[in-house]
């Protein structure tokens, strides 16, 4: 039987995209206490089925899709630019594709503004007007105001007009950050994006006895299950190693791993595999936030998935990938002595390179090194900087890697970096090195 949080989660799901909400409205619709609608809409606003806007309300919206994230709904403008609405609060669920700045004469304004298109515009009440009757939404800059008619016209053809104190350019800028920000995430691959469907997995029952392990393994040539209760929580794990020499009559029960390690879909590849390669384990059970099992993620899914994404393109680069792009080897030398410039975005207050661009350029070039001595993936264990001096920005650093130690499991650089010829940094790098499959 399905809990109150998600029999309201269903409840919402039902509502109509653009229907307004509210804790009161659902504790009364399904006989729940406010606290308990409270906590499910804001899990809802999590999975992206509500927008709570400021001086508005809670309204339902489009869930989207993560291949679809570049494209926003006015509900998120609004909170992107701390905008106030001021008509064609109906329209506020409604997907817009593209945005046109006002900064043009009105006709040839509108030969750029169509159906489903954000003008962002200052105080000009004709384009306010055409804007609306071509099927796009307005955001006006400057704080200003809209005509009563013109918001009139907004309510009627259901398309926001939406106010900011911004400038246009600032808006512009702010709402360029939160599509770069949303296409940064949306190259970070979730678990979600992964793991098997538990209808396409086997498990064990916490009834079940070490017997119905061995027909298991013969039926699916698996040797890793989750152990689950009657509700599908997940109990336990149990693996070839946890049954050898058991007689065959003994419950799971006994001698399951209890309560595992578990992710959720929302949980990334990445801290999956740190926690696989931290703890040996060679596959996690993934849960709801009820610990109900949804599937299984295996290492080997994990590892491929680690190794496709690095030969991907980003679409949305973060600082890191800003950094590590412009560390290149200096000239043809194959000793592997790298060179990076440090530009103004990569200094400290002070005009001096930032310990956190320090720290990425050792990593990566150490790094770099050690994959060419052990093919294979690294993941860095620990670093320490132990000798770093100021670099002014625009300075050409040249950083030279050298591999102290490699076994089969392990291994040990130790960086040095030079400006003209200065050493200004030490670091030493341990890491453990992952054979591909």
């Amino acid at each position: 039987m399905s809990t109150k949080h998600e029999q309201i989660l269903q409840y919402i799901h039902g509502l109509p995209i653009g229907e307004k909400i509210s804790v009161r409205q659902i504790a009364k619709a399904l006989s729940v206490s406010e606290g308990t609608a409270y906590r499910a809409i804001k899990d809802a606003e999590t999975k992206g089925l509500v927008s709570a806007i400021e001086r508005v309300g809670t309204i339902r919206i489009e869930q989207k899709k993560k291949e679809n994230i570049e494209k926003l709904t006015f509900a998120e403008v609004v909170n992107i630019v701390d905008g106030q609405v001021l008509g064609g609060r109906a329209g506020l669920h409604k997907t817009l594709n593209r945005f046109v700045i006002g900064a043009m004469k009105l006709e040839a304004m509108m030969r750029y503004t169509g159906s489903d298109n954000l003008l962002i515009v200052g105080n000009r009440t004709k384009a306010h007007e055409l804007a609306l009757q071509a099927g796009a939404g307005v955001l006006i800059t400057g704080g200003f105001e809209a005509d009563d008619h013109v918001t009139k016209l907004a309510d009627e053809l259901e398309l926001p007009i939406i106010t900011t104190t911004y400038d246009t350019f600032t808006v512009a800028a702010m709402i360029n950050r939160a599509i770069y920000d949303q296409l940064i995430k949306k190259e970070i691959v979730l678990v979600g994006d992964i793991f098997t469907p538990f209808d396409r997995t086997a498990a064990l029952s916490i009834d079940d006895k070490v017997k119905d392990w061995m027909t298991k393994n013969q039926e699916t040539l698996h040797s890793r299950f989750p152990v689950l209760d009657h509700q599908l929580k997940v109990h336990g794990m149990v693996t070839a190693k946890d049954i050898m020499g058991v007689d065959e009559n003994v419950p799971i029960e006994k001698v399951m791993t209890k309560n595992p390690l578990v992710v959720t879909v929302k949980t990334s590849v990445a801290s999956a595999a740190h926690m696989m390669i931290w703890e040996g384990i060679e596959l996690l059970p993934v849960v709801d936030e009820h610990n109900r099992i949804k599937g299984i993620v295996s290492r080997q899914d994990v590892l491929k998935t680690l190794q496709m994404t690095q030969r991907q393109p980003q679409v949305g680069e973060t600082l890191d990938d800003t950094i590590t792009n412009q560390l290149d080897l200096l000239g043809d030398r194959s000793d592997d002595i790298y060179k990076f410039e440090v530009t103004p975005q990569m200094t400290n207050r002070l005009g001096t390179i930032s310990y956190g661009v320090f720290t990425t350029i050792v990593t990566e070039a150490a790094s770099r090194t050690l994959r060419l001595k052990k093919k294979g993936d690294i993941v860095v264990e620990n670093v320490t900087i132990y000798f770093i001096k100021p670099v002014q920005m625009e300075s050409v650093l040249e950083i030279h890697p050298s591999v102290l130690e490699v076994g089969r499991k392990f291994g040990k650089v130790d960086v040095e970096v030079y400006n003209n010829g200065r050493l200004v940094g030490k670091a030493m790098m341990m890491c453990q090195l992952l054979d591909r499959q």
